[in-house]
């Protein structure tokens, strides 16, 4: 006979998963992700599934509500190998390479850390990586600001709110389609919702540095930032024609065409613009001159990992990806993560917990409000910015369908505090990599990311005013 769990036992698993990971993350530290954490995730959904046994849930429920929440995340998973498709396909073709040429370009003395703020955000709205950005621009960046004369905790700053500002706005970015996947929102609707926190955000972080850089200028970052601009310019065929591709791509997403139909156009976009733009680039990668070695390029940068050998080593760190095979790991994590979700759901754990929120959470400010503080205490708790984004999605989901509020409030709260505050957590793999990255404490840089713990303040002043929260009646 089924027995309704008391909060306590509800949370039970939720405690075992938290622990389990923060131990596991002190202990493999980055690694976690390569497979550690995605073993705890599935120990603690075994821990859920037994405490469910003893209230009485049998076993085929259990299935059902895992087999409902992996067939959920079926879009989001064939959506992160576009991703992953399309990033390669980008790279061998030129047009990453020449968003980076053009956006170095706009970097200037006098406004160096704005100019960070903005290059960053570029570079990693076209790659879709905060990662990826920071160890490659941001470690240059890092090296030209200090020879400037500016604080390395500044310029991490700076480096950060641009990355962090880019990825959350990049419709390839994996957290910006996870996120809108857990809460049921389109990703073109989220990415405009999103913009009224994070447009704000960005701003002031710019007006900020823009003060804090003044009288920063003795004319040493123009011939740094033209190196990296010539060697890459002496690589790849770069052309603003390049840059059709992803104005095309952004609009396939602003006329809302199917999310993966629009990143399996635009990676296909990509390879063809290689074979015809980048000859010798498909060459080195197919390993011949000849049809055969052209087809085997394309194909490896849209499935496999490519490495372009270049004379700057953070040039090298660039100009690596690894296609759809790069997008695996994220995968396996969100299946383990679902798979958690779904012996909570079928339990009804999580609708004892959402049950106890909701009682407390007596209007929509105090459910969003909820969810941001939730979304922080996992990423501090379980140092991990996908399981902030994973599990608060799953456990609000159906709590803001019945407040009558759109899923873009859940997927933009879940952005705005699961995303960005991962990496203001020195034992947060994201804080941990961005602090030996950069070469600057997270405790150190913490008050210089402007951008970070802006977007949440700003999510929960727009909670608390009722300013545009979406209700599902519109």
């Amino acid at each position: 006979m089924k027995k309704r769990p008391s909060l306590f036992y509800s949370l039970l698993p939720i405690l075992f998963l938290v622990f389990a990971l923060f131990i596991n993350v002190r202990i493999f530290g980055d690694s976690s992700l390569d497979g550690s954490n995605q073993l705890i995730l599935l120990l603690a959904a075994g821990f859920a599934a037994i405490l469910a046994k003893f209230k009485g849930i049998n076993t085929n429920d259990i299935w059902s509500g895992i087999q409902g929440t992996l067939q959920d995340s079926t879009k989001a998973v064939l959506i992160l190998l576009m991703v992953g498709a399309l990033t390669g396909s980008w790279m061998v073709s030129g047009i990453i390479p020449t968003l980076i040429v053009f956006g170095l370009k706009i970097l200037s003395p006098i406004i160096f850390l704005p100019a960070s703020v903005v290059v960053c955000a570029l570079i990693s709205l076209a790659t879709g990586s905060s990662w990826g950005t920071t160890a490659t621009i941001g470690i240059a960046l890092m090296g030209v600001g200090q020879s400037l004369g500016f604080p390395p905790t500044w310029i991490a700053g700076a480096v950060i709110s641009g990355a962090y500002f880019g990825d959350k706005m990049s419709p390839i970015s994996d957290t910006t389609n996870l996120a809108p996947a857990m809460a049921g929102a389109e990703l073109a609707n989220h990415i405009r919702y999103m913009a009224l926190t994070s447009g704000p955000a960005v701003i002031i972080t710019l007006i900020v540095f823009t003060f804090m850089g003044l009288g920063f200028d003795n004319g040493l970052l123009s011939g740094d930032i033209q190196i990296l601009s010539d060697e890459l310019s002496s690589r790849f065929n770069i052309s603003a024609w390049l840059l059709l591709v992803p104005i095309l791509s952004i609009g396939l997403i602003a006329l809302r065409i199917d999310a993966v139909a629009a990143m399996g156009v635009s990676a296909i976009l990509g390879a063809l613009t290689a074979f015809f733009v980048q000859p010798e680039i498909i060459a080195e990668v197919g390993g011949s001159s000849d049809i055969v070695g052209h087809y085997k390029g394309i194909l490896t940068s849209l499935y496999g990992s490519v490495s372009l050998e270049m004379k700057n080593p953070l040039l090298n760190s660039l100009l690596r990806t690894k296609g759809m095979s790069g997008m695996l790991g994220t995968i396996w994590l969100v299946i383990c993560a679902l798979t958690f979700g779904g012996v909570l759901e079928a339990s009804k754990f999580l609708t004892r917990i959402t049950e106890a929120f909701l009682s407390v959470a007596n209007s929509s400010a105090s459910l969003i409000i909820s969810t941001l503080i939730t979304c922080g205490f996992i990423n501090v708790t379980a140092a991990d910015q996908y399981l902030a984004i994973v599990v608060p999605g799953r456990m609000f989901k159906k709590a803001y369908s019945k407040r009558g509020l759109a899923p873009e409030n859940l997927s933009r709260a879940l952005e705005d505090s699961g995303t960005v505050t991962s990496v203001l957590v020195p034992w947060n793999t994201c804080g941990a990599y961005q602090s030996a990255t950069l070469g600057v404490a997270t405790g150190d840089y913490f008050i210089y990311c402007f951008f970070n713990w802006l977007s949440p303040i700003i999510n929960l002043f727009l909670a608390l005013s009722g300013i545009r929260i979406k209700k599902i009646t519109e």
